[in-house]
């Protein structure tokens, strides 16, 4: 069993930056992706960014240029850096980590941009 857990999120004007964090814990193995998703309500999941084992990184149209996806595989933890937030980037935003047979997701942290 993998445990995430996201934090950074928070509240913010449009144009400021968040950092979002996602610690894993549990029965990890060294081969497995990561990425962030959000969800607004009544909407469906979207994605966000994923950083595969090589630190390939995949981006939504809607945030290219603007957020970047990291990880540090000593900590098991990956960030989204968020910068020049908009009212539209506002939802839940949810870890999501893949090995080779299995998913598992965070819970989920919430995210604002409002004046």
């Amino acid at each position: 069993q993998v445990h995430l857990v996201e934090s950074g999120g928070g509240l913010v004007q449009p144009g400021e930056s968040l950092r979002l964090s996602c610690a894993a814990s549990g029965n990890i193995f060294s081969l497995y992706t990561m990425g962030w998703y959000r969800q607004v309500p009544g909407k469906q999941r979207e994605l966000v960014a994923i950083i595969n084992t090589d630190s390939r990184t995949i981006y939504a149209n809607s945030v290219k240029g603007r957020f970047t996806i990291s990880r540090e595989y000593g900590k098991n933890t990956a960030y989204l850096q968020m910068n020049s937030l908009k009212p539209e980037d506002t939802a839940v935003y949810y870890c999501n980590l893949v090995h080779p047979t299995n998913q598992y997701w965070g819970q989920g942290t919430q995210v604002t941009v409002s004046s």
